[in-house]
């Protein structure tokens, strides 16, 4: 197809990205969240404790509130609930509310190299997001990025899967072998779009959620491509292309 200046060809349709922790810095709000979590709640339990107890309620309350701080914010309450054998007081509650409304007023605070190396490939190619997480504030940060105008289709989903990867390529009319992912996550971001024969670009970032993680992720799949910095970008896509 035609890039957007029509003066060059590509096989690739359409570039995908994912949004946090591959755009801009997500995950280490959270851990400073539960970080604060902890001293709320170290006279009930450990670090360890809370730390389990904590992963284990966001695993079970994913499927029902979503991915994003609204839902880490209930499995907070609930955990503080659980460790304090109810006791938990209204003042605690609040503070671990006041935690939640703190990371929800968090500035955006891309990756290093993400505007530029996004700017120098717009003209080339047709670029979308897609997240997963609450609706509000990811079109929120998305907007706050100063990236929204670079992108043609974005995309909020509440899980990201073979199944909804395959909805948004038919939506889109986009042929999956001609599609890249590029995000962080091998759960969400790489396996289903392999499944689905794309290709996918792997940026891995600093600390990724133990949800998130492949422990035996095969890295020589085809169509799966690592780089280590965002703005490593351009060169591989000029390689695939």
């Amino acid at each position: 197809m035609e890039n957007k200046k029509g003066n060059e060809s590509t096989n690739i349709e359409m570039i995908a990205f994912d949004a946090d922790d591959t755009l801009w810095y997500a995950e280490k709000y959270y851990i400073q969240a539960q970080e604060q979590l902890h001293k709320l709640l170290d006279q009930y339990a450990g670090y360890e404790t809370i730390e389990a107890l904590m992963l284990e309620t966001e695993a079970r309350n994913v499927p029902v509130y979503g991915y994003g701080i609204k839902g880490f914010v209930i499995s907070m309450i609930e955990v503080a609930i659980h460790v304090s054998d109810s006791s938990v007081n209204g003042e605690t509650i609040r503070k671990i509310l006041d935690i939640g409304r703190n990371m929800l007023a968090e500035e955006v605070s891309l990756f290093e190299g993400v505007p530029e190396t996004l700017n120098a490939i717009s003209d080339q190619y047709r670029m979308m997001v897609i997240t997963k997480g609450d609706y509000h504030d990811q079109m929120s940060k998305v907007a706050r990025s100063g990236l929204a105008h670079l992108f043609e289709i974005i995309e909020v989903v509440h899980e990201k899967t073979t199944a909804t990867y395959a909805r948004i390529l038919e939506k889109y009319r986009l042929d999956p072998s001609r599609f890249i992912m590029v995000g962080n996550s091998l759960r969400s971001d790489i396996l289903p779009v392999l499944e689905l024969g794309g290709t996918t670009i792997h940026i891995p970032a600093e600390t990724t959620w133990a949800l998130e993680t492949v422990p035996d992720f095969d890295d020589t799949s085809a169509g799966y491509y690592p780089i280590t910095r965002f703005s490593q970008l351009p060169g591989l896509l000029s390689d695939i292309h």
